[in-house]
Order: structure tokens, then C-alpha cells, then sequence
């Protein structure tokens, strides 16, 4: 078995603001899975970031362990990834700190999911909502990982923590590793059912997402509703965002591709094609949320992989602080 040590480090991690979608399954734990085999793996539930927008205290508990149950669901395996709560590690908050007075206002006033947010919160435009990139910065650059796996949403994130490591590393010294970030072939972009050009959304509480544990009838009433456009032929095709969605779940559930999927429905119109889509995501999720219900019904199971989850992480994360803390000045009695 490959050395640890010489396997590259990866992070990342997924708000548990809400159930987790078919998006969020196809676009990143799916792979995530895949990647525990090749990499040393860092996998958190990013709860401080949760915060930016209001939540009940109480469903923000539940949700927590449900995203984790979620990623033991899914296939990733606690001996060989750490899985860990962030907020179980202090040194995310301290380190997003430093990191702050070593990002420029400007900076921050250009990301445009700044702007996306505030347009959607208008009555809660909080400062965490505006240095939400400098914690994300400081969770990605703790564990000085070689990849981080994002999405087209997130590049930008990504692009002002490597900024920040690299202004902090040119006062100071080499510090932070500068890391790049990876966008897996496997991945899918998956889409709104009721409004196919945005992204599908955990906070979509109508028609438009398919959240993991949806009950099979809730499954396949969703997908039959979703929004397609007046045309009958099951293709690919620029202009018609609502039946290449459902193409691109249908190929990421099944491995098939859109030549395949245009032949297998040639002639058969858009009725039997969603039902087709309907019953192969139901089926996938039937067998996720199966081995979801064991892993949630055991909480001390739970709290045993965050507590130990979160001492390994701390291990790294410290070491990375504490460097941190050095050159900046901070004097310590140790």
C-alpha cells in the first residue's frame, strides 16, 4: 500500500446548511470517494460558514450529523480520510483572523458570490458574509493541501487564498503551501429542475432539487415536473437547458453517454425519457439512504468519528497556526 506521507493532500468540505442535493452528490462526495484512494484526504462539514446565514440553532445540529451520515453513506471511509466538524477545530477562526489583516477590502469587494448573497439576504448584509473567503482561505490553507476540489462557483475562492498565501509568504517567508485547484473530469454540473440555467440548491425547498434523501414518489414527481422546452426529441442541443440537464443526471447515474442516450431514446419523447431519469436517481438513492439510516442511527458512532476526526486535523492545522503565529510576532511561553 502506497506510503501516506508521499500521497498528495486534498481538502474540502460542504456547508450543512439544509439536506445535501443530487448535485452535491454528483459534483463532489461521489468523487470525493473516488479520491480517498489516491490522496491524503481532509474532509469537513463547514459549519462556521453556515452562519452567514441565519439558522435555527437546533436544525443546524441535526443537519451537521446529517452531512456526515451522508458522507459515510456515500462510500468515504473514516480510517482513511479525516472527517471532521469545523468549528471542533479552533484554529480555523484564528488562523481566518491573521489572515484578514493580510487581505485587501477590495479584494473581498469583488467576489461576486458576496454580491449573489447580499442580493438574496438583503435584511442580514453581515460581515461574515463579507470575509467568508478569508476563513474558507484559512481552512484550505491549515492543512497546506497540494489540490482542492471546486466547482466553477468556487474558482474565484480559491484564486484570493492563493493571493493571500502568496502576499503572506512574500513578507514572511515560505509558509503556505499555494494550492491549486482541481476540477475532477467526473464531475457534473448539475442544474435546476425548475429553473435549468442555475445550479441546483440545498435551499431550493420546491421542485427545482432532488435532495438525497427524498423519498422515491417525492423523487419521481420532481423530475417528471421538471421544466423542458416545447420539443419532443431526447438531444443534446444548445437552447434546450432543461432536457440537457436531465441528460447530464441521466449520464452521470448511469456512465452513458449523450450519443448513447439519444440512441436509447430515439423516437420515444420526453414522457419516457423522464420516467427513465426518475427511476435510475430513485434507485441510486434508495441504496444511499439504506446505509444512511444505520450510520445516523448511531450517534455515539458519530461523535466517535468527529471527535477523532477532529484530533487529527488539529494535529496538522496546529502545526500550521503555530508557524504562522511565529513569524508574525505573536510571542508564546512554549
Amino acid at each position: 500500500m502506497e506510503n501516506q506521507n508521499i500521497k498528495k493532500t486534498i481538502l474540502s468540505g460542504v456547508q450543512p446548511s439544509g439536506t445535501l442535493t443530487i448535485g452535491n452528490y454528483l459534483g463532489a462526495l461521489r468523487n470525493w470517494a473516488t479520491m480517498q484512494y489516491d490522496y491524503n484526504c481532509y474532509f469537513c462539514v463547514v459549519d462556521l460558514h453556515a452562519i452567514t446565514v441565519r439558522q435555527v440553532p437546533a436544525e443546524l445540529r441535526q443537519n451537521c450529523l446529517k452531512t456526515l451520515a451522508l458522507y459515510l453513506a456515500v462510500g468515504i471511509d473514516p480510517e482513511k480520510n479525516t472527517l471532521f466538524m469545523q468549528s471542533h477545530v479552533p484554529a480555523h477562526a484564528e488562523l481566518a483572523w491573521v489572515l484578514s489583516c493580510y487581505t485587501m477590502f477590495g479584494e473581498l469587494s469583488r467576489m461576486t458570490q458576496f454580491k449573489d448573497k447580499s442580493a438574496k439576504h438583503s435584511d442580514n448584509i453581515n460581515a461574515g458574509l463579507f470575509t467568508y473567503p478569508v476563513l474558507m482561505a484559512a481552512d484550505i490553507l491549515l492543512y497546506q493541501p497540494d489540490l482542492v476540489p471546486v466547482g466553477n462557483d468556487q474558482k474565484q475562492h480559491i484564486e484570493i487564498a492563493r493571493d493571500i498565501a502568496n502576499r503572506f509568504n512574500g513578507v514572511y517567508s515560505e509558509t503556505f503551501k499555494i494550492p491549486e485547484p482541481y476540477m475532477p473530469k467526473a464531475g457534473a454540473r448539475i442544474m435546476s429542475l425548475s429553473e435549468p440555467t442555475s445550479k441546483m440548491s440545498k435551499s431550493d425547498l420546491g421542485d427545482g432539487s432532488v435532495f438525497l434523501l427524498d423519498s422515491r414518489d417525492v423523487v419521481i414527481k420532481k423530475i417528471k415536473r421538471a421544466v423542458t422546452d416545447s420539443g419532443s426529441e431526447v438531444k443534446y442541443a444548445e437552447g434546450k437547458d432543461g432536457i440537457n440537464n436531465l441528460m447530464s443526471i441521466y449520464s452521470a447515474f448511469t456512465g452513458k453517454s449523450f450519443e448513447d442516450i439519444e440512441k436509447e431514446f430515439d423516437g420515444k419523447g420526453y414522457g419516457a425519457f423522464k420516467l427513465a431519469v426518475a427511476e435510475t436517481v430513485a434507485d441510486s438513492l434508495s441504496e444511499i439512504q439504506d446505509k444512511y439510516n444505520v450510520f445516523i442511527s448511531d450517534k455515539e458512532q458519530l461523535n466517535k468519528i468527529l471527535i477523532e476526526g477532529a484530533q487529527k486535523a488539529s494535529y496538522t492545522a496546529e502545526k500550521t497556526l503555530r508557524k504562522v503565529y511565529r513569524k508574525v510576532g505573536f510571542y508564546s511561553v512554549k
